[in-house]
């Protein structure tokens, strides 16, 4: 076993991710890892392996499902829930919509992100999750950057960014009154690269959407290229075209644009990711630009 002063950087940062893994349920009651299927999540179910192993994972994963997805993430899903042993929850946005009379989002490019908070909101009240761990990084977005790795919500899942707690010394607050709860961000202080790195050196398969493929995609105005799909509402002036492509991140197939790469494998994409100039959301996700703070607000209301 090698000492501190023999680690690399890698493992360093899963050591730290382990730790705060531990921490979590060592903390509370009843966690759950939120599990959207992309690359993030994914490593970190490698890292509650080796956290938790040969024992059973102490919280189970939670899929929100807008109805939106690719359907090679679903299919990934469902494949990696039944190899790990692990108890998967999916609860959908469509029934969230039906239940509360909510409004369909309109438009060319109909995203139903803003409305996972409602469905998140709810799976936490029904299993009284006091704890939700999930892949974000504070290197994908200013708003992510501003939390802590354990990110106090209140009675109503919102997020104030003045009433963050300190975290010194590796050491998290989980302190908590009835009805809040906590975001925990086990990879907080990776980068998009340490997480191609990880997944290299553990030999993780990943979803094939993430690696060059030819598919069917919408030119958009401002030349990126969103996969076609059955939820968007083209206008027969649209262009469609074939394009060998991959996706840097997954979220709805509505408002989530490929990259043009012929990477083919994890090698690849890591000597692409070297010569990266935009971060992996600001060159493919259509629903960060809608404002200057499009993610801060949905995460002050409730969003992950």
């Amino acid at each position: 076993m090698p000492t501190a002063a023999y680690l690399d950087y890698l493992d360093r940062l899963e050591a730290e991710a382990i730790h705060i893994l531990r921490e979590v349920a060592g903390q509370f009651e009843r966690p759950a890892l939120l599990f959207s299927g992309g690359k993030d999540s994914i490593a970190l179910t490698r890292l509650a392996e080796k956290a938790f192993r040969p024992g059973k994972f102490p919280f189970p994963l939670v899929h929100i499902d807008t109805g939106h997805n690719f359907e090679e993430i679903i299919n990934y899903r469902d494949e990696l829930a039944a190899h790990l042993g692990e108890k998967l929850i999916v609860r959908r946005v469509e029934d969230t919509i039906r239940e509360r009379g909510l409004h369909e989002p309109g438009g060319k490019y109909p995203s139903r992100n803003p409305l996972q908070t409602y469905t998140l909101l709810d799976v936490i009240e029904e299993f009284e999750f006091d704890a939700c761990i999930g892949g974000a990084r504070r290197d994908e977005e200013k708003a992510r950057a501003k939390e802590r790795i354990f990110s106090v919500r209140d009675d109503f899942g919102q997020w104030d960014p003045k009433r963050q707690r300190p975290e010194l010394w590796n050491i998290y607050n989980g302190r908590i009154q009835k009805g809040e709860n906590v975001r925990v961000f086990p990879i907080s202080n990776w980068t998009e690269l340490d997480v191609w790195n990880y997944i290299q050196r553990e030999n993780i398969k990943l979803p094939g959407i993430y690696f060059s493929h030819e598919r069917q995609c919408v030119v958009l105005p401002s030349g990126q290229l969103l996969g076609f799909s059955e939820h968007l509402n083209l206008d027969d002036t649209d262009e469609i075209v074939n394009r060998r492509v991959r996706f840097r991140t997954v979220g709805d197939s509505t408002c989530t644009a490929a990259v043009e790469s012929d990477a083919a494998s994890v090698h690849d994409i890591i000597q692409d990711l070297l010569l990266a100039k935009v971060s992996e959301r600001g060159a493919t996700r259509l629903d960060d630009n809608l404002s200057e703070t499009g993610m801060e607000d949905r995460k002050r209301n409730g969003y992950f």
